[in-house]
């Protein structure tokens, strides 16, 4: 079992920045798929940035140049920086760890983008 716990969320003015983190137990961290996914009210919730056990990355298309995904296998935890925020980034934003069948998620950390 993995648990994972996000941090990071708050309010911030369109174009501004927030770093999320998220802090997994175990100690298989480093095997694991990490990626993070974000619910809007009234939307299914949607993949915005992967990192697999190897270092590599994929982005939603609505993220890239924006938003950058990282890890730090010492740590325990992957990060999401966001750049250049808008109101459409609005939303609970949950970590999510992926090793052969098992699938774990985070209990989320609100953004919200607003002047």
């Amino acid at each position: 079992q993995v648990q994972l716990v996000e941090s990071g969320g708050g309010l911030v003015q369109p174009g501004g920045s927030l770093r999320l983190s998220c802090v997994a137990s175990g100690s298989m961290f480093s095997g694991y798929a990490m990626g993070w996914y974000r619910q809007a009210p009234g939307k299914q919730r949607e993949l915005v940035a992967v990192i697999s056990s190897t270092g590599s990355t994929n982005y939603a298309d609505s993220v890239k140049g924006r938003f950058t995904i990282s890890r730090d296998n010492a740590k325990n935890t992957v990060y999401l920086q966001m750049n250049s925020l808008k109101p459409e980034d609005t939303a609970v934003y949950y970590c999510n760890a992926k090793l052969y069948i098992n699938t774990y998620w985070g209990q989320g950390t609100q953004v919200t983008v607003s002047s």
